[in-house]
């Protein structure tokens, strides 16, 4: 029998849930043959891809455990972050952007959403509607989460300082913005996202796998910048946390990282680097 299967009308892309041959209950989305999301029914706080295990950790922070919070995600995927704080954190409020309407109805349709949680999506270009957002908004959010991509990039115009900018507007004073960046050997794409971060938020850290950092591989990279000064334990805390293993950077390491690298603007930025397909894309299903 065929996965369930839609061919998105924005991107053209075709979407797959297939279901996890090892551990029942759980689905992968895949979309124009990359692995996108991971969603486990049963339970929503197993994470698996690895840099949405470390996005959850720093959600983890964001406040007491089991605290409920204020939370933006731009880019949906299969609403698999947005499960996570709804599972960790009832009552959350949470706010989805996503380009691809026709995507969140094909998740929610085979793989709904529990139905007391308050996540409410919004359509359209990310860039279009953080602008739109309500006011209310504005200095009130624990957690925004930055993970767009169409198919297996993301795009130039949600990379640049001016769109960060935007999206730090919406952080509380002591609010904690995660971006998940895909780069490959060299980490070009990596540095200058770390100086165009640092150029619209006091205090950024990057947490990866340890040859990832060294940019011996591609994959990704997660960004995690704050207006306020990241709490004194929060990289050994995510670190302890896995997947392993894995390293953190920041302060005078990370200016040294992203040394050179320039900031990306509306007017320069370029969207990341195209994997190689046997990196981790996969074959589409029908």
């Amino acid at each position: 029998m065929d996965n369930p299967h839609v061919r998105l009308q924005g991107s053209g892309f075709q979407a797959v849930i297939e279901p996890d041959r090892f551990v029942p209950g759980s689905f992968q989305l895949v979309v124009d043959g990359t692995p996108q999301s991971h969603v486990n029914l049963e339970d929503p706080s197993d994470l698996t891809f690895e840099y949405v295990r470390r996005i959850g950790h720093v959600a983890d922070l964001v406040a007491e455990p089991g605290a409920p919070i204020t939370a933006v995600h731009l880019g949906a995927g299969a609403l698999t972050l947005p499960r996570y704080v709804e599972a960790t954190r009832p009552g959350s409020r949470q706010q989805v952007v996503e380009i691809e309407r026709d995507l969140v109805d094909f998740v929610r349709e085979h793989l709904p959403l529990p139905k007391r949680a308050s996540i409410r999506v919004r359509y359209g270009d990310a860039r279009e509607v953080v602008g739109r957002l309500p006011s209310a908004l504005h200095g009130a959010c624990d957690l925004v989460i930055v993970d767009i991509f169409q198919g297996a990039r993301t795009p130039a115009h949600v990379t640049s300082v001016e769109f960060y900018r935007e999206v730090a507007r919406l952080l509380a004073p002591d609010g904690l913005l995660a971006v998940n960046v895909a780069d490959g050997p060299g980490l070009a794409f990596a540095r200058s996202q770390v100086s165009t971060l640092s150029a619209a938020l006091d205090h950024v850290a990057v947490i990866a796998e340890a040859q990832i950092l060294k940019g011996r591989r591609f994959g990704n990279l997660v960004l995690v910048g704050s207006p306020s000064e990241l709490p004194f334990d929060f990289l050994p805390r995510l670190l302890a946390g896995g997947p392993h293993p894995a390293r953190a950077v920041s302060g005078r390491e990370l200016r040294e990282f992203a040394s050179g690298a320039p900031i990306a603007t509306d007017a320069t930025a370029t969207g990341s680097p195209p994997p190689s397909k046997s990196v981790f894309q996969v074959k589409p299903g029908r």
